[in-house]
């Protein structure tokens, strides 16, 4: 303590609190091994483990504090300093092991009270009832507590059997479901290729219907034009320009007949 208070109060007063825990851990753990009862046992070990995390931080702090005044120290001072934390840590680790192990072993006390302490009282019970009853009474509760059995045996194979049926059903539930999306599927393609092939049809009956109305359209003009010429040529026949329809005989035109005296 002398020689870390000449290098810094504030080491020499973390060293001071690290040796503090360490002397409460050595006195609780020597307590912990006084201690009979589980409950107590367990609260005292938590109370250690607060403590060596406390321990812990101090550590750490008194590491950072030797970090930062290496540069101002000389190597002597500075390789003490290292080794005293070294021992810290190894004291530390001492308890923390000596933490595990008192633990594993309350852990192990505690599977034995769960499981044999109250096997004991019932077994003792049983012991006093056995005691009071006749053999008449004995065979009749051994009769009974079989039926029990039994009865709870019946109830879980209706258990299982009643989950298997429930499988088997959802099973068969999502075989016909997929069956059914199957036929969909092969409903909606075949929607799809007639969709396809009434757009082919639509498209040429399109295309006839344009040729339709083209040819309509030219053989209205030639009609027309039949009609025109040979309204044409009743109204002026003597126009020249205009020449005879082919399979049409021309108007008729107006002759005087010469009569010459025989």
């Amino acid at each position: 303590m002398d020689s870390l208070s000449a290098v810094s109060e504030e080491l020499a007063e973390i060293d001071g609190q690290i040796a503090d825990i360490f002397r409460a851990l050595s006195n609780g753990f020597q307590k912990l091994d006084k201690i009979k009862d589980v409950n107590r046992q367990s609260r005292q070990l938590e109370e250690l483990t607060g403590k060596m995390r406390e321990c812990k931080r101090l550590i750490k702090e008194f590491d950072r504090e030797v970090k930062a005044m290496e540069r101002r120290t000389y190597a002597n001072t500075h390789r003490m300093l290292s080794e005293k934390k070294q021992s810290m840590v190894k004291e530390l680790n001492s308890y923390v092991a000596l933490k595990k192990r008192y633990q594993s072993n309350l852990e192990s006390n505690k599977r034995v009270d769960l499981f044999d302490g109250p096997n004991e009282g019932f077994s003792e019970d049983n012991d006093m009832l056995a005691s009071n009853m006749t053999n008449q009474q004995l065979m009749d509760k051994g009769y009974q507590m079989m039926d029990e059995t039994d009865q709870a045996i019946n109830r879980a194979k209706k258990v299982v059997q009643e989950t298997v049926d429930v499988g088997t059903e959802t099973g068969a539930t999502l075989k016909a479901q997929t069956e059914e999306m199957s036929r969909i599927v092969n409903d909606l393609d075949s929607i799809h290729f007639s969709i396809q092939k009434a757009s082919k049809l639509v498209k040429e009956i399109g295309r006839q219907v344009a040729t339709d109305k083209c040819i309509m359209a030219l053989l209205f003009l030639i009609v027309t034009g039949i009609i025109a010429i040979i309204i044409v040529k009743f109204v002026n026949p003597n126009n020249k320009e205009i020449r005879d329809i082919p399979g049409l005989a021309p108007p008729a035109m107006n002759r005087r007949l010469l009569w010459t005296p025989h």
